[in-house]
């Protein structure tokens, strides 16, 4: 792994924004690719550390996106240093495009890539690109998919993207997770599984907390689980997320469904191995065992 945090640029992020950040004991790292459960930990990291249901303000800024260049980096820092309490900053930067801190933990999110992928689908489709090309000064606004979904789902298993570049791509996603997965044994980095959250929430955060060394009381338990689950926050989501800036079509389409298993069920047989067969070119057979049982398990979560 390189000693010098690798930069990753796109058209809405920056990993740069990164240098020189002022971490302090207790800060929380998200660092998950697109759509896979990135507002979910940050939610369950927020109520955790906070210690109620009831935020004091929008998800999105509580825990905000640092690499976000649609927003100044010094403002996102000044409201970071304002916070008082244990923060939580969300990033969709793998760990090697971040600096790694011992006073900070670390926690990478995976899901199924074929759920990822649906849902990625679907959320572009929700993005008001020509107001991100006016908040980043893009020359060109991107453009949605316009082939069906099961044609892009295609498209995306087969990409020979480089991962650096297109970290939402098959190869990006396999990436991300790779770095993580060989750095799963430092004592400050946390892989957790969409899958095991959506099997046991309570179970899930209860680990989650014992390793961030939070401890909640029990009568105090239900009211957190209840406000981390899919249906509330879907049913607050214009409370969880402050889309100030007009960057979603609709607000309440970011929560779509949240389930498994849906983009298994867009392939063939035949596709899932084709799937399967790229996925082995991408990722050690270790995390693929992982990545893809039925409940995803977790390592020191």
């Amino acid at each position: 792994m390189p000693d010098r945090p690798h930069r990753y640029v796109s058209p809405d992020e920056d990993s740069g924004r990164w240098v020189g950040f002022p971490f302090r004991d207790g800060d929380i790292v998200i660092s998950t690719r697109s759509k896979s459960g990135t507002t979910w930990m940050q939610m369950i990291c927020a109520v955790l550390v906070l210690g109620t249901p009831e935020l004091p303000g929008p998800l999105s800024d509580l825990s905000p996106w640092l690499d976000q260049i649609t927003k100044p980096r010094d403002g996102v820092i000044a409201d970071l240093e304002a916070q008082p309490h244990r923060r939580v900053i969300k990033t969709h930067t793998p760990l090697d495009g971040v600096p790694l801190d011992p006073r900070a933990t670390y926690i990478v999110v995976a899901r199924h890539p074929l759920d990822m992928a649906v849902s990625l689908y679907h959320q572009s489709q929700n993005i008001d690109r020509e107001r991100v090309r006016e908040l980043t000064g893009a020359d060109e606004a991107e453009t949605a998919p316009t082939e069906s979904l099961r044609e892009w789902l295609l498209a995306w298993i087969a990409s020979q993207s480089d991962p650096r570049e297109e970290l939402d791509s098959l190869p990006g996603v396999m990436w991300h997770l790779s770095d993580a997965w060989a750095r799963r044994d430092a004592p400050n980095i946390v892989l957790c599984h969409y899958d095991d959250l959506s099997a046991d929430l309570d179970g899930g955060m209860r680990r989650l907390a014992g390793v961030l060394g939070i401890s909640v009381p029990e009568d105090v338990w239900p009211d957190l689980v209840g406000a981390a689950t899919f249906q509330s926050m879907k049913g607050r989501a214009d409370q969880l997320l402050a889309n100030r800036d007009g960057v979603f079509k609709d607000i309440g389409a970011f929560f779509r469904s949240g389930r498994s298993g849906s983009g298994r069920e867009q392939l063939t047989d035949e596709e899932l191995a084709v799937y399967h067969e790229r996925a082995g070119q991408l990722a050690p057979p270790d995390l693929l065992a992982w990545l893809h049982r039925a409940h995803g398990g977790s390592s020191k979560a």
